[in-house]
């Protein structure tokens, strides 16, 4: 899928038109619908501000990933962000340990 159909998309969803779009960019019609078609290329600061009306990434509209929030909003929580995090600052070796004490922890792990 192009980012042109994600843009279209993104409208129709929103049911929005063209010309609320475009007003909505300060651009003329005829200009928004070359970019929403895949006629003229989406300069990034109009990508930006497409983005801004929808509420998605810039990741979504250039169709890097199918997740509207993009590649860099995680999932993860707090504890999650914090261990990857303090993983990355380790030393090769320091990560060889983390990974081995994981597993250790995983085994002995009881289901209740």
């Amino acid at each position: 899928m192009t980012n042109y159909q994600r843009i279209r998309d993104l409208r129709e969803d929103a049911d929005m038109t063209q010309k609320e779009v475009a007003d909505k960019l300060y651009l003329h019609l005829t200009q928004y619908r070359r970019y929403e078609c895949g006629e003229s290329e989406v300069p990034l600061n109009i990508a930006i501000n497409i983005a801004k009306i929808y509420y998605v990434s810039l990741d979504y509209i250039a169709g890097l990933t199918n997740d509207k929030r993009g590649l860099t909003q995680s999932s993860l929580n707090q504890d999650e962000t914090k261990l990857i995090s303090g993983f990355r600052r380790l030393d090769m070796i320091g990560k060889g340990r983390m990974l081995e004490r994981l597993e250790i922890l995983i085994t002995q792990q009881v289901d209740y």
